[in-house]
């Protein structure tokens, strides 16, 4: 009863603390739940409309979510993110049963753990976006194939083809990409994935949806979703995310920080002794290939491949004589994050050299106690307790980012705050040179969009002091002339 308590409390502060301590972020978080919340209001469930108009950008899952949960009385701040960060929690037990049951205890219990607690599931776990929806669906497809891949058991097609499909609900043709190694690692077999059960199972979640809305929008609707979203994007013609070849190789570094060293365990051969874990290889190194190959990238995208390498990693930690030492470097890399959950706010407002002045030493001092004790652990035999101690630590340094930026991201990065300014006098409003993700933010609280400045002055003018440099990290606040 403990452990079940220990876990529930960490899954509360892990997805669901301070879930609305921040309001809406960019320009898709804002934007996706105007959609979502106009469907509720409107009761069209197909067609995904912003501002009264079909927006095609997207295939409808996060929005039914969204709507979902406004129809059940959410409020808008929370309703946006409570499917998402619902999904995190249960997509986390799923891969934990599941690899229990594939490869054993231990390596179960590592390699959820190190996804739990990655830089990215947490990241995207709190934000209303498509990328862990996409992810959980996807990666519980390929994961219930294991047994398939392995010893050719055909029982989990079926439910594996539903879940393939809910993807596609997610994010479009993507998955279906993703999913390539499943088919190579199966070529023997592909007559089990061509029979009516799995081809039925998927067509029935995938294809309605985008049969009823070809039907009603036809080339506007496939002009914009299949060509320019899909082909455009991966070729260059559409949207400015233009990234080298080589950008998601930090990236993964990146996502699954702190645990990021145990990325050094993947290379070792021996590691790779059965077909579930090639299986699991291919499906990492496919996906990088593939996304690379994308003229757009965006760190998002590679969400998907994540549970695969979060796996092998956990696999190798349970193995290797290595482990203590790459453990001990993922303890010192926690040393980090008190030093951005202290400098954050100042960063923001004078820039991250003299906001991180005299924090980087606390920082690196907490990080080697924490660096030594887990070291003395791992060591002594328990590594478990070693990889307990490092998921604490990061939960709590976690929850201490939240509380130390949220508060300046509400007021500087969210349009919330403003909103709350100005919300008694909105008739008063006007919307002067913002970006556009605050143009979104504005505009879902507000509901109605407010007139642009140029166009319909009214007494007070919103707007931001844009930086003069595209791409300048530093945006300062908005400046509301009340």
């Amino acid at each position: 009863m403990a452990a079940v308590f220990a876990l529930a409390a960490a899954c509360y502060l892990l997805f669901f603390y301070s879930l609305t301590g921040v309001g809406m972020l960019g320009p898709d978080e804002p934007r996706y739940a105007s959609i979502g919340r106009e469907m509720a209001r409107s009761g069209d469930w197909v067609t995904p409309r912003l501002g009264g108009q079909p927006w095609f950008e997207k295939p409808p899952l996060l929005y039914w979510m969204t709507a979902a949960a406004f129809s059940a009385g959410v409020s808008e701040d929370l309703a946006p993110r409570l499917g998402v960060a619902l999904l995190a929690v249960g997509f986390l037990f799923f891969y934990w049963r599941t690899l229990r049951r594939e490869f054993g205890e231990a390596p179960a219990l590592y390699s959820t753990a190190i996804l739990a607690t990655c830089a990215a599931w947490l990241v995207f776990g709190h934000v209303g976006v498509t990328d862990l929806p996409v992810s959980a669906a996807f990666s519980a497809a390929m994961l219930l194939s294991l047994g398939w891949v392995e010893r050719g058991e055909r029982r989990a097609l079926v439910p594996a083809a539903a879940l393939l499909g809910v993807a596609v609900l997610a994010k479009g043709l993507l998955p279906l990409a993703l999913a390539l190694p499943l088919v190579w690692m199966g070529r023997a077999r592909l007559r089990d994935l061509l029979r009516p059960g799995p081809i039925l199972a998927f067509l029935a979640i995938a294809v309605p949806w985008y049969a009823v809305v070809t039907a009603r929008y036809g080339n506007r609707f496939v002009d914009e979703f299949f060509w320019k979203q899909h082909l455009a994007r991966f070729t260059g013609g559409a949207l400015p995310h233009p990234q080298p070849f080589w950008f998601y190789g930090p990236i993964l570094v990146a996502a699954l920080f702190p645990w990021s060293p145990l990325l050094a365990l993947l290379v070792r051969k021996s590691l790779y002794r059965d077909r579930r874990r090639k299986f699991l290889l291919l499906w990492l190194v496919f996906g990088m290939v593939f996304l690379s190959a994308a003229a757009n990238k965006l760190p998002g995208y590679l969400m998907p491949l994540l549970p695969a390498a979060a796996a092998l990693a956990g696999l190798e930690l349970a193995e290797s004589a290595w482990a203590p030492a790459l453990l001990t470097a993922c303890a010192l890399l926690l040393g980090l994050i008190p030093t951005v959950a202290a400098g954050l706010p100042d960063a923001l407002a004078m820039g991250v050299t003299h906001a991180w002045t005299g924090l980087v030493g606390w920082g690196a001092a907490a990080g080697i106690v924490l660096a030594a004790g887990v070291w003395l652990m791992a060591r002594a035999g328990q590594r478990k307790l070693a990889v307990a101690a490092l998921a604490a630590a990061t939960l709590g340094g976690a929850v201490w980012i939240e509380a130390q930026t949220f508060p300046v991201l509400d007021r500087t990065v969210s349009a919330r705050g403003t909103w709350r300014q100005i919300e008694t006098r909105s008739s008063e409003v006007c919307v002067a040179e913002v970006n556009r993700g605050w143009l979104y933010g504005l505009n879902y609280y507000s509901v109605a969009p407010l007139p642009d400045c140029r166009t319909s002055p009214r007494p007070i003018a919103v707007g931001q002091v844009l930086p003069p440099v595209q791409g300048q990290a530093k945006l300062p606040a908005p400046r509301v002339p009340l």
